[in-house]
């Protein structure tokens, strides 16, 4: 897994910039389609205003395995075809890509991956650390480091991969690292949900975004795969936790949003809260990673 580059220079973030996610329908098997749909939509989002895009999880490979040798095969390492695609396509269109993609590691391991590259190359990634059903059988992998954030010439951008973004705590571990957009790459199965709501997990990225200030950027997949259909989510999501825009559930598209990540910078809600600085955690102690000492009695008091 690599780190931020110390060659790359800190930036003066633009004012703005658009971001785009792209909605695609990656399939297990083929590759070649799969990379060839990347290359479209990173395209398609250039020639659309983009300077940040974000891809689905598993973008390379598509989810729905088999068996765990069907899975390493379709795993890359990280100077594979795949990411040296997308850091010419970074080049190239002067952007920043942020996607996520099977990563066969150095030491034989296959991990759920995302990586961001911009016009300089390969600048971080990403191991899923929280691992969804069947990747847990499939022979995936867990990380086991915090999510990283990175500077670019438009401000600090975190990942994450799907599943992460339902833990509270390790999504608070991003912004307290300073992230002003947080991109997390994304499969999202399709659940049923009561009529007229929103589907839960777009629910819980808006609260990620509002209780962190913080933008969220997400770009899920769509189609239906060996049987599963997935929910195709995509969402952009501001600071205050609105979506910035339109759902197209099921559907391939592009959604883009031009955003001013500084808005991000300030964590006030009032003249005198700040949803960082209002934070007590010599009062979380352990139990704020879900842990308590033995014998403790929940609400009693001494």
């Amino acid at each position: 897994m690599t780190t931020p580059s110390a060659s790359v220079p800190p930036h003066v973030p633009a004012p703005s910039v658009t971001v785009a996610c792209c909605q695609l329908s990656p399939k297990v098997g083929h590759v070649e389609e799969n990379r060839e749909r990347a290359r479209a939509a990173i395209r398609a989002a250039a020639a659309r205003g983009a300077r940040i895009v974000v891809l689905p999880e598993l973008a390379n490979s598509g989810y729905v395995f088999e068996s765990a040798a069907e899975l390493r095969a379709a795993a890359e390492p990280l100077d594979g075809t795949t990411i040296r695609e997308w850091e010419a396509l970074a080049a190239e269109l002067r952007l920043v890509v942020v996607g996520g993609f099977a990563e066969l590691a150095p030491d034989g391991r296959v991990h759920n991956s995302a990586v961001l590259v911009d016009e300089t190359g390969l600048r971080g990634s990403y191991r899923k650390a929280h691992l969804w059903n069947g990747e847990k059988t499939w022979g995936f992998t867990p990380g086991d480091r915090p999510p990283p954030v990175l500077d670019t010439p438009y401000g600090r951008i975190g990942m994450m991969v799907c599943y992460d973004v339902e833990f509270p705590e390790w999504v608070r571990l991003a912004a307290l690292a300073g992230a002003d957009l947080l991109c997390a790459p994304v499969n999202w199965p399709l659940y049923p949900r009561p009529d007229g709501e929103r589907p839960g997990e777009i629910v819980r990225v808006q609260a990620d975004a509002a209780v962190n200030r913080m933008y969220v950027a997400v770009a899920d997949r769509t189609g239906v795969e060996r049987g599963q259909d997935w929910l195709g989510g995509t969402v952009i999501v501001d600071a205050d936790g609105y979506p910035v825009t339109a759902l197209h559930l099921g559907e391939e598209t592009i959604v883009t949003a031009t955003i001013d990540l500084a808005e991000a910078r300030s964590k006030a809600i009032s003249e005198l809260n700040d949803v960082h600085a209002d934070r007590r955690p010599e009062l979380y102690g352990p139990g704020a990673a879900g842990y308590r000492p033995s014998g403790h009695a929940g609400s009693e008091q001494p």
